[in-house]
């Protein structure tokens, strides 16, 4: 049976920010957190309402909500009921008070670099693009880059970069989120870089990094197609291939936080030689410095290796379109490797949903029905409906998001922390 396909839109309208987690099946983190939590996920929910889906008593959760709105991290809205008329008290509802802080999300990659600004409910206040010039960076340069950034984008806010409470920050590579580490970039000619204390002395703000395709993984979780799912996959396709994955409401890192690298594993013995210094990664065969390889020397555009790889690319996919066999192959041999890499996703991890997300989503060669086809025939045959696809090509912003909700979730962490050691005591 093929795998569904689907192409879906961001719901720009939906309320609430961050995942929808089913009532009464979270139990393991403090209540308080989960109060806070399920506030901000529905956007506005009445008092007996949380009480309901939290399994918990009215006066415990009016007893949290209180101390939370001394905080200033929630606040009363008054909410009127369908064919009110006015009489009596209007209904009250709990939300996310969004004036409380203010984050930063920025996305740093091969082309452009993006930023978001977000209030505390996950809003949109601003956002920008610089682009940049090709190839790695000394620390010093980037974080130039990101400050002219910030500045800019905080400009358009209307506000100073020391009015955010933290910035999150998203980079190509291998990252461990929990040390700020980066181990390599394809943005850093350096390796074993400590961006996120580097950033934090240069910005004077908190920084939290994290690999950027984790990040476009959180904004679907907080923002898009994953909130709702319990588990879920995002295969990002662009300058590299990345993956994060959701299990349990919550995006998964690995034991030493560099998991979920599916661009660096084997797909040919002693093959392609991968940006990272090794042979034979997925990513060698799909990303868009691979295609560009393929085209120069299956083409013969030996002459066109001072373009951009984006003018190249699209010069390749234009070819393909107007029916030319030998650029047609390429995307066909990409789409086979591909086939490959998402067979192992679904065998490993078994996703309720795969989302192929990227600017390369444009190129359709790469899914195209044979590709899928080749996927299901690589999967274990199992006789049940496989995990629909569906394909995003949102662009950098999405990312950006993804970075603004690892910057929020960190800042909504340390605030209610405290509550969480009051209550151990």
């Amino acid at each position: 049976m093929m795998p569904q396909l689907r192409k879906a839109a961001r719901n720009k309208a939906s309320q609430g920010c961050g995942p929808l987690i089913p009532p009464l099946s979270e139990t393991t983190r403090p209540l308080r957190q989960q109060v806070f939590e399920r506030v901000r996920a529905a956007g506005l929910i009445p008092r007996v309402q949380l009480a309901k889906e939290l399994g918990v008593s009215p006066a415990s959760v009016t007893t949290i909500t209180s101390e939370l709105i001394e905080a200033g991290l929630i606040e009363e809205v008054a909410a009127p009921r369908d064919g009110d008329q006015g009489r009596g008290r209007p209904a009250v509802a709990l939300g996310v008070r969004a004036s409380a802080h203010r984050v930063a999300g920025m996305k740093l990659s091969d082309r452009e670099h993006t930023a978001v600004i977000v209030d505390f409910a996950g809003n949109l206040i601003a956002d920008d693009v610089i682009p940049r010039r090709p190839g790695a960076m000394a620390l010093p340069e980037l974080l130039d880059a990101m400050a002219t950034l910030l500045v800019r984008v905080c400009a358009k806010a209307g506000m100073a970069p020391a009015d955010l409470s933290a910035l999150g920050l998203g980079v190509p590579g291998f990252v461990d989120c929990e040390a700020g580490v980066v181990h390599w970039s394809s943005v850093l000619t350096d390796r074993l870089v400590p961006l996120a204390q580097a950033a934090t002395a240069r910005l004077g703000l908190p920084v939290h990094v994290d690999n950027d395709a984790n990040l476009v993984t959180l904004a679907e979780l907080w923002f898009g197609a994953g909130r709702a799912l319990s588990d879920f996959a995002v295969v990002t396709i662009e300058h590299g291939v990345g993956m994060g994955y959701v299990l349990n409401h919550r995006i998964y890192r690995g034991g030493q936080g560099l998991g979920m690298e599916l661009g660096h594993t084997k797909v040919q013995l002693d093959g392609a030689l991968c940006r990272c210094g090794q042979r034979g990664c997925l990513e060698a065969y799909v990303a868009d410095y691979a295609l560009a390889r393929e085209a120069t020397i299956a083409l013969n555009w030996s002459h066109k290796e001072g373009q951009s790889i984006n003018v190249l690319l699209e010069s390749l996919y234009d070819h393909a379109k107007a029916g030319n066999s030998a650029a047609r192959s390429i995307f066909r041999r990409a789409g086979r490797y591909l086939a490959v890499g998402l067979s192992n996703v679904v065998n490993l991890f078994d996703p309720a949903l795969i989302i192929l997300s990227g600017e390369r989503m444009r190129y359709d060669y790469l899914y195209a029905a044979e590709t899928l086809a080749e996927m299901e025939n690589l999967s274990i045959a199992t006789g049940r409906p496989r995990a629909p696809i569906e394909i995003h090509a949102w662009g950098d912003l999405l990312w950006a998001h993804g970075a603004a909700a690892l910057a929020l979730s960190a800042v909504s962490e340390g605030l209610v922390a405290p509550y969480r050691e009051i209550a151990a005591q």
